[in-house]
């Protein structure tokens, strides 16, 4: 296990097990249940789930608590149902994703959708299913991250399907909401849930949404570099697309030193935090080392 498994295993498997808690309502058909398990339970790093987590002990006091654990499941079923989307034959296209086939390979192109329409309604109904006062700010918190203002919007930006700025405007007007924007909202609604005020709900939204940036930079210079096994999913696909990335607008040097300065405004936006971010730093560091 490497060192980013090893910050974020402490929450894995509590995560994992929360999953198989509340991911498939009663009654849900068993060809739909099956689908939605394949697309949430077949791996990945549950990074921003994770980050849920990070986000409320850098802020709260004691152990996470229910809505914690709540926000985190509804954050990785938004995050899956964008993948299954993206990877369908009208967006991406792609066959591979965790290693494995997509679900639209697996399972059709019909099931795929609705699989996806499941848990991205499943997500808001395990965030509402509690009296918690909370609720009312985490579900608009998931609603605009992952809707037609962002990254929805990103992901139309990204296919050309509206108006787009040429070079960087562009780029960050695309990736602030396709990437940056669910990442944000990670953080943010794990210090919703550790009862930050509104002054340290904004330092660690910024810090999100650096770290949320200098993600995707990585993400364009992997595809470029990294193999098919390393990545587990296939590479090259933006160029094949024809898509806009920072590796073809600015090239690898800018690229990278643009990731750096990310990272440095990541890491600058949790000095309000003090000690009790160190671990929301080190996965900055982490984040910018990342080889898959």
């Amino acid at each position: 296990m490497d060192e980013l498994g090893q910050l974020l295993h402490a929450y894995v498997d509590r995560i994992e097990a929360d999953l198989r808690l509340w991911l498939v309502e009663p009654l849900t058909p068993p060809t739909l249940a099956e689908a939605m398990n394949y697309c949430v339970l077949g791996g990945g790093k549950r990074l921003r789930p994770a980050m849920v987590y990070l986000a409320a002990e850098a802020v709260g006091n004691g152990p996470p608590d229910e809505m914690t654990r709540r926000a985190a499941v509804a954050v990785e079923m938004v995050h899956a149902y964008s993948l299954v989307h993206d990877d369908l034959p009208a967006m991406d296209d792609d066959t591979l994703r965790r290693g494995q086939p997509t679900a639209h390979v697996k399972f059709g192109e019909a099931m795929a959708i609705l699989a996806g329409d499941a848990l991205l309604t499943r997500a808001f109904g395990v965030l509402s299913a509690t009296g918690d006062n909370r609720c009312p700010a985490l579900v608009a918190e998931l609603a605009s991250a992952a809707g037609s203002a962002g990254m929805i919007a990103g992901q139309v930006a990204d296919m050309n399907l509206c108006p787009v700025p040429p070079g960087l405007e562009g780029l960050e007007m695309i990736h602030s909401r396709k990437t940056a924007a669910m990442i944000r909202a990670s953080v943010r609604m794990g210090a919703i849930c550790g009862g930050a005020e509104e002054a340290v709900l904004a330092a660690i939204g910024n810090y999100g949404e650096s770290l949320g940036l200098a993600f995707q930079l990585i993400d364009d210079m992997l595809d470029a570099t990294a193999s098919a096994e390393e990545l587990g999913k296939t590479p090259g696909k933006d160029a094949r697309w024809g898509k806009r990335t920072h590796m073809e607008v600015i090239g690898p040097a800018r690229t990278r030193e643009l990731g750096r300065q990310l990272t440095r405004s990541a890491v600058e936006a949790t000095k309000p935090l003090g000690e009790s971010a160190g671990k929301l730093r080190r996965l900055v560091a982490l984040l910018e080392h990342r080889t898959h």
